[in-house]
């Protein structure tokens, strides 16, 4: 299992180069002016000659990819034009807001889409196989900013005042601040390098972060901010997990094994869970590790409804004021957490089916 994931690694550098080429590119050949974008149209084009020039927007573009994929070696993505911030700092502030959103919204899906699924199969055509199926639906079709906007009214408006309200909005009430796991424990971590964006980004997992710290107040506030976004993010992905645990099942419920299964006089439980539900789940596991990494790359309408500043709207507003470079580094990190999530993806076959020899 080491040799395999050393050489999917290996086989996934070409990928990323690929992205990084074709994200440089398309950046510079779509319609738009960065100058423009940032110092609005009444710049002079004598100004934004001078932008261009310190940017390094004049050169050919192979020759600013090749100054890039330098930097980018050093582990250096540059600066923000937009922030002027180093992209680096941009990525360790934002990437946590949705890692901890997509983890919270994957497991919700997982716990809900697959029992759902299962139940369906098992009671198949019957009111409840129907109404599981007719929700999945719903799920698919309702449109997220809708729903999240549903919520928020209903949480934060109709129920305000009582013990099911919810803040509509950030990641944590004003007033209430986490406190930096390293501060707390007096430790020192250099002012920059990979040891001071680690222990940044750790510190930016507000819920991680509160119970390293036992700071329960933030990890309560934190997780009550966190249900409404979650919620609406997970629809889609849990109606998807609903539908294909339920269609993969059946039609392992329909092997001879399982027929033998039940001859033998095990119960429906048994057979069901230690028989079926593990074959059944090859399938499932492959769509879960697609829709984390979906999730993960951002969600632009969740993180806009609710007020979160995470990758997704991150990327958004970068690539409407053409700031290549944070484009490019968080096209990078999203391209990185596919890869990953594959990975675990093909590396979970092994252990649900021991047939699979990843050697």
């Amino acid at each position: 299992m080491v040799n395999y994931s050393l050489r999917r690694i290996l086989a996934s550098i070409p990928v990323l180069i690929g992205i990084l080429i074709v994200t440089f590119t398309l950046g510079r050949l779509i319609p738009g002016d960065p100058c423009k974008a940032m110092l609005g149209e009444k710049a002079t084009q004598a100004t934004c000659d001078l932008f261009n020039e310190r940017k390094g927007f004049n050169k050919p573009i192979p020759v600013q990819f090749a100054l890039y994929m330098g930097d980018v070696l050093r582990g250096d993505f540059g600066n923000s034009i937009r922030y002027n911030r180093s992209v680096v700092a941009i990525i360790v502030e934002r990437l946590p807001m949705t890692v901890e959103l997509s983890l919270a919204a994957f497991s919700l899906a997982v716990l809900v889409g697959v029992p759902m699924g299962v139940l369906s199969a098992v009671r198949r055509n019957s009111p409840i196989d129907v109404a599981t199926m007719i929700g999945a639906n719903f799920g698919v079709s309702i449109p997220v900013f809708w729903l999240g906007l549903m919520l928020a009214f209903l949480f934060a408006l109709i129920l305000k005042d009582t013990p099911f309200s919810l803040p509509p909005s950030g990641r944590l009430s004003a007033g209430v601040a986490p406190d930096p796991f390293y501060e707390v424990y007096g430790w020192t971590i250099p002012e920059a390098g990979i040891r001071h964006a680690l222990a940044e980004f750790v510190a930016n997992l507000y819920l991680l972060d509160s119970l390293l710290t036992l700071n329960f107040e933030v990890f309560v506030d934190g997780v009550r901010h966190l249900i409404l976004p979650a919620v609406a993010l997970s629809t889609i992905p849990m109606a998807i997990i609903a539908r294909m645990t339920r269609s993969s099942l059946l039609e392992i419920l329909g092997l001879d094994y399982i027929r033998t299964a039940r001859a033998k006089g095990l119960t429906q439980r048994t057979v069901v869970v230690k028989h079926a539900l593990r074959n059944a789940l090859l399938p499932v596991v492959t769509i879960m590790g697609l829709q984390l990494g979906s999730l993960l790359a951002g969600a632009v309408l969740t993180e806009t409804i609710f007020g979160l500043a995470g990758v997704g709207r991150t990327l958004f507003e970068s690539i409407s004021a053409r700031d290549y470079p944070v484009v490019q580094a968080f096209t990078v990190v999203i391209a990185v957490i596919y890869l990953g999530a594959n990975l675990i993806v093909d590396l979970s076959y092994a252990f649900l089916d021991p047939r699979i020899r990843l050697e």
